[in-house]
């Protein structure tokens, strides 16, 4: 008997959580569908489409007035859902054959730095920081917002400071524990990244993560408050540390990238660039991690414009824990944890990782 369509997205969130996936999509044309460890595919095979009654439907089943108003107006509303069961990041938007819904699933639990085998050692030193800016970075869906709530959670247990979380929107609650913590929400409590910023600067905070850094505006505003004695945590969609410190010093006009570097070489503290690889077995998916720590070699080639260079320093800075993102798939392939297939689609050196293999 084919699926009938269910009557609140609470019911498809409800099968998401049971099967521990990532995300769920509602399109209109298309069946329901969930990504599980990386992929995307159907729910139940015998589901017919979405038709575009039914993600009106769903949509209206969870949206208050308010925000089908604006969903009406706009075209598209993005936010921090909550049920019974758990907390969601949803996206509504209209398209060509009617509404798309996509909720992803925050996993509430708020996993340590040992939980998800992150380079304790390593990190930790650059969570105990007064000032500067701590990087995390990789794709969608690669695991930086948990990768970020294990290190604020870390502060919040070592530290007794005031920590100033800014979201859009609010995905892990982090209770007060050592430090005292306040999260808010883009577009909730605040109209933008960069108002917040502003505004988080006369708060007195000593740790301010931000949930992205995504403009011109909020990049510069979060280098000054690294280098007026923040500690910032901040991600970037970006692949490895190298692109990361050039996209960085890119958005600025080009009079002022001397001036940049010079901030960004005393300011940073470490990059954390990682993917998830599905594992060989078809359990789950495993982290790579790429670890940059500024070093003087590092802040001397950030200051001369040479990030060309960075993989190298990194391969002779593993006493600091440093290690390059192939150094990290090459690990788990010999672990036996990922595919030769893997290793050689998600590496940067190609050619590299080709003669590893042949060896």
């Amino acid at each position: 008997m084919a699926h009938q369509v269910l009557a609140h997205v609470d019911e498809y969130l409800q099968v998401g959580i049971d099967y521990s996936c990532s995300d769920i999509h509602l399109p209109t044309g298309y069946p329901p569908a969930w990504r599980r460890f990386g992929t995307l595919s159907a729910i139940w095979d015998d589901h017919a489409p979405l038709t575009a009654e039914d993600t009106e439907r769903l949509a209206r089943s969870f949206l208050d007035d308010e925000r089908w108003a604006h969903l009406e107006k706009v075209g598209d509303i993005d936010f921090a859902y909550a049920n019974e069961r758990g907390r969601f990041r949803a996206s509504v938007v209209k398209q060509r054959l009617g509404y798309e819904i996509v909720f992803r699933i925050v996993d509430s639990k708020i996993r340590s730095m040992e939980d998800l085998q992150l380079p304790v050692d390593s990190l930790v030193p650059l969570t105990r920081y007064q000032n500067g800016l701590i990087l995390v970075t990789g794709a969608v869906g690669s695991g930086k917002s948990t990768t970020l709530a294990a290190l604020v959670d870390f502060i919040n247990k070592d530290r007794e400071d005031h920590i100033l979380t800014l979201e859009d929107p609010i995905e892990f609650v982090f209770e007060s524990q050592g430090c005292h913590v306040n999260q808010r929400e883009v577009h909730t409590h605040t109209e933008s990244f960069p108002a917040a910023l502003r505004g988080a600067l006369r708060e007195d905070p000593d740790i301010i993560m931000v949930g992205e850094m995504r403009n011109l505006e909020t990049i510069s505003l979060a280098l000054t408050a690294a280098e007026t004695g923040h500690l910032v945590l901040a991600t970037l969609h970006t692949g490895n540390a190298p692109r990361t410190l050039d996209r960085v010093l890119d958005v600025f006009p080009v009079d002022q990238r001397d001036q940049i570097r010079i901030m960004v070489s005393e300011s940073l503290r470490g990059v954390v660039s990682q993917q998830l690889i599905p594992k060989a077995d078809g359990s789950g998916r495993a982290l790579a991690l790429e670890l940059l720590v500024n070093t003087p070699a590092v802040a001397a080639s950030i200051r001369d414009g040479k990030t060309f260079m960075l993989p190298g320093i990194m391969q002779t800075g593993k006493n600091v824990g440093m290690i390059t993102m192939d150094e990290s798939i090459r690990n788990l392939y010999v672990k036996g944890l990922i595919s030769q297939e893997e290793a050689m689609y998600r590496c940067e050196d190609k050619t590299q990782m080709r003669s590893f293999f042949q060896s």
